[in-house]
């Protein structure tokens, strides 16, 4: 363990303000910011591919206004469930109000989200939004997979920008001093996250390309690869609530578990050529 005092200059010092504007009445944040950005490219790439299978475009609009919604609700009931709920069991409102009741009234936006519970929410929406629309569930499941790492690239660098999710004390001569926190050089173990989502989205992009699989390969490969990283990047990271100190695995790792065991049984059971096809339910 470094002492709070531990400080060189060959480490990065770490200090930007979570806020990009301020207006006085409203400011935008990096976080948010780089949210948006993420849910703006995923759109534009989806809707290359939806174009190139003659998919239309409407459905595209339907389906991301299904993600978003669950994607935020999911990650939002995530983090209250799984990291915080002897807090949120006493508070509940404040599971779903954008605001703090004690100890005074306080207007806080939504502070914490958890990307599994996000997950979850994403796959329960999508099932729903296939059997209403009377579409393949995994064709749809491949092309959200090729786009997710890339937004949630983008949701980890908003995490650096807020100096939140914080890597464990080392004295690697790239750590940073998120000075926000404390003075002890840590893993940019945020940064870490982002560049290997990046390298994910790459992947799979050129997988998607150079193999003919059946819908649910790419998604399966997805899992196995995102939550595997999820997993391993977990040693690098502070825990997120004080229980976990007294767990094998962290919170995070236990809940990446059953997406990669899920990922193997789909990249197995779906490895064979693609024999139907589904664009004629895509309407």
């Amino acid at each position: 363990m470094l002492p709070a005092s531990f400080v060189t200059p060959a480490f990065i010092h770490w200090n930007p303000s979570p806020t990009l504007f301020d207006f006085g009445i409203f400011s935008v944040r990096w976080y948010g910011m780089l949210f948006a950005l993420g849910l703006v490219l995923s759109y534009q790439i989806l809707q290359h591919y939806f174009i190139k299978e003659k998919v239309v475009s409407s459905l595209l609009d339907s389906l991301t206004i299904y993600v978003v919604l669950a994607a935020v609700i999911g990650a939002r009931l995530g983090h209250c469930l799984f990291y915080d709920f002897d807090y949120y069991a006493d508070h509940i409102l404040e599971i779903f109000l954008p605001v703090k009741f004690q100890p005074q009234f306080e207007f806080i936006g939504f502070q914490g989200l958890a990307s599994h519970g996000g997950a979850f929410g994403i796959l329960i929406a999508i099932a729903i939004f296939c059997i209403r629309r009377n579409i393949s569930f995994f064709w749809v499941l491949d092309k959200l997979a090729l786009v997710i790492p890339l937004a949630g690239c983008c949701i980890r660098l908003g995490n650096l920008m807020n100096s939140e999710i914080l890597g464990k004390p080392t004295t690697v001569p790239w750590a940073f001093i998120f000075e926000q926190e404390d003075l002890k050089p840590r893993h940019p173990a945020q940064l870490y996250e982002a560049l290997s989502y990046l390298l994910i989205f790459v992947a799979l992009h050129f997988l998607n390309r150079g193999l003919d699989r059946r819908p649910g390969f790419i998604f399966g490969i997805f899992l196995v690869l995102l939550f595997a990283t999820r997993f391993l990047l977990e040693f690098l990271k502070e825990n997120q609530s004080p229980f976990e100190s007294d767990l094998t695995f962290n919170m995070g790792q236990l809940l990446s578990i059953p997406f990669i065991l899920l990922g193997l049984i789909l990249a197995i059971l779906k490895r064979g050529p693609e024999t139907i096809d589904f664009s004629n339910k895509l309407g």
